[in-house]
């Protein structure tokens, strides 16, 4: 799948602000500062369509991104950045929360998880949320590039060998690099089937 057009379309707090037009939505979301605004502009081609910063917690909004006029990428707020006041964070969760329970044109959430890191308690915590609350979600491994092939692997591996701990089958899972493009196309071509089967339920209960 190409991109070939990326624009903003809205910002909100609750999904009854969010875009009117029902569209199938890719949502982002994964700890402060893990690069998932900088994987979105990679992944539309479009360097300045979310906001990126060096400083964590500066997505507080959801933001809905039209895709090729067809379909939304929605930039979730981060989640566990402990310099933030605790009724900031509270303020964020409910947030986070209202989307994912409610957005029924939530397809598939992209938990972002920096791959030089272990498995921190706050990713944990995030997934229990998903599994208990039955949401579709896949893993994107980012700063792929900060880290050797082997070393990557290593580290890949170690946080899957974790989650499978607590989890019957591990979810789909791709790595990345904002900065070289690593994982652009395997995440695009998965979006795109995700995109094709969704179309495909909704001609056969037709």
């Amino acid at each position: 799948m190409k991109i070939t057009d990326a624009r903003f379309a809205s910002s909100s707090t609750m999904v009854s602000g969010k875009p009117s037009a029902r569209l199938g939505e890719f949502a982002f979301i994964g700890r402060s500062n893990v690069g998932k605004s900088s994987l979105i502009n990679m992944l539309t081609g479009n360097s300045r369509l979310a906001m990126t910063s060096s400083t964590p917690g500066k997505t507080k909004l959801v933001n809905h991104f039209l895709i090729n006029q067809s379909w939304y990428i929605v930039d979730l707020p981060g989640y566990g950045y402990a310099k933030l006041s605790k009724g900031e964070r509270q303020k964020l969760q409910d947030i986070i929360s209202d989307y994912l329970l409610n957005s029924e044109e939530l397809l598939v959430l992209f938990l972002l998880i920096d791959c030089r890191h272990p498995l921190q308690k706050a990713d944990s915590e995030f997934l229990d949320f998903l599994g208990e609350n039955g949401i579709p979600f896949a893993i994107i491994f980012t700063k792929g590039d900060k880290l050797g092939p082997n070393a990557r692997k290593k580290s890949i591996d170690g946080i899957l060998d974790e989650i499978s701990q607590s989890w019957e089958s591990l979810p789909p899972h791709f790595e990345s690099s904002a900065q070289s493009g690593l994982g652009k196309e395997e995440i695009l071509s998965y979006m795109e089937q995700v995109l094709k089967e969704t179309n495909q339920n909704i001609q056969q209960t037709r």
